[in-house]
């Protein structure tokens, strides 16, 4: 971890959690040793400052590429470990990198929705397969999330609460490399965890 993201997440930890009203549910799911694959629901910019306040260990994201013409903001994405993707095209080389870092015991963060989808049910967008893909190559477990905001909504100062569940064992997939369809059908799986994550929350406040 570096001392950049050090600072980031523990000296200024308080003022995320104080902005974005943080609440924190599951922690104690997520496993204090081993390579994992972070997924969870995409609301907001703001969701892997969100999800890393939450989490005891680094996360390193894929962040788009013009992020990182940004000065300040590029000194910032590659001292947490982020490293660019191109979004428009199929980017082998963001791939190859997260692949090397869960390869090497680091933890890599991905949303499966592939984009920001603020103000609509998770449920009802699409699922790209690039977590299954990651996971299918490495092996790692899986360490759903999710982020709940009323009505999927993002807004300072309003509640936010990160959900944390139980990691998902690779081998509980059943990954057959032999069969077609195979990525799509478990990044759905995956996602479908994050989503209960959320439905049980609601259903626990009401």
């Amino acid at each position: 971890m570096t001392g950049a993201y050090k600072f980031i997440y523990t000296k200024l930890k308080w003022a995320i959690k104080f902005i974005y009203q943080l609440k924190f549910v599951g922690t104690e799911n997520e496993p204090d040793e081993g390579p994992l694959l972070v997924c969870s629901n995409h609301i907001s910019a703001a969701d892997p400052f969100l999800i890393s306040a939450a989490t005891r260990n680094q996360i390193s994201y894929m962040a788009k590429k013009e992020l990182f013409r940004i000065p300040i903001l590029r000194s910032i994405l590659y001292s947490a470990g982020s490293f660019p993707i191109d979004r428009k095209g199929s980017d082998v080389g963001a791939v190859k990198k997260a692949i090397a870092i869960l390869n090497e015991g680091g933890r890599v963060g991905i949303f499966p929705q592939g984009t920001r989808h603020p103000g609509e049910d998770p449920r009802s967008t699409e699922v790209k397969n690039g977590a299954a893909m990651i996971a299918a190559r490495t092996g790692v477990d899986i360490l759903p999330v999710f982020v709940h905001r009323k009505n999927n909504t993002p807004r300072l100062f309003r509640k936010t609460t990160v959900i944390v569940g139980k990691p998902i064992k690779f081998s509980e997939l059943n990954y057959d490399p032999e069969k077609s369809g195979e990525y799509a059908r478990i990044s759905k799986l995956i996602f479908d965890e994050v989503c209960k994550l959320g439905e049980e929350f609601v259903k626990c406040q009401k």
